[in-house]
């Protein structure tokens, strides 16, 4: 059998810490974290950060002038104004789940530069119009 030194052992020790904390580094920036819009509305979120914010598009508040749009995202209990310029996903809608990512001003408004809509769990393959 065959012995093996502390130091290689120390080294390798070092090496499988290393990698460990290089994986975990990157696994945390991989994952997709959202706040609610009562966080927000409690001052849990810092201003003038970026960050995303989930919630159901309120019904009534989206507002369009040319390429802007205004809406408000709800948690059921609190609301945030989010400002978007640009076209929107297919599949936003009033009523809908969405997540919007962008910066908080001082005002508590989003300023979103995407939005990403959430879908049905069900799948509906497209009809054929022929």
């Amino acid at each position: 059998m065959n012995r093996v030194s502390v130091p290689a052992l120390l080294v390798a020790g070092a090496v499988a810490a290393g990698l460990a904390v290089l994986a975990g580094k990157g696994l945390d920036e991989s994952l997709v974290y959202y706040r609610t819009p009562s966080e927000v509305v409690a001052g849990q979120v810092a201003v003038n950060q970026d960050l995303r914010i989930g919630g159901t598009v309120v019904p009534g508040s989206v507002h369009r002038a040319g390429t802007a749009t205004r809406l408000r995202l709800t948690d059921g209990s609190a609301d945030v104004e989010v400002v978007h310029e640009g076209a929107l996903p297919d599949m936003f809608g009033e009523g809908r789940d969405a997540v919007v990512e962008g910066l908080l001003d001082a005002d508590r408004v989003l300023h979103a530069q995407r939005v990403i809509a959430s879908h049905d769990n069900e799948y509906r393959p497209a009809t054929d119009p022929a």
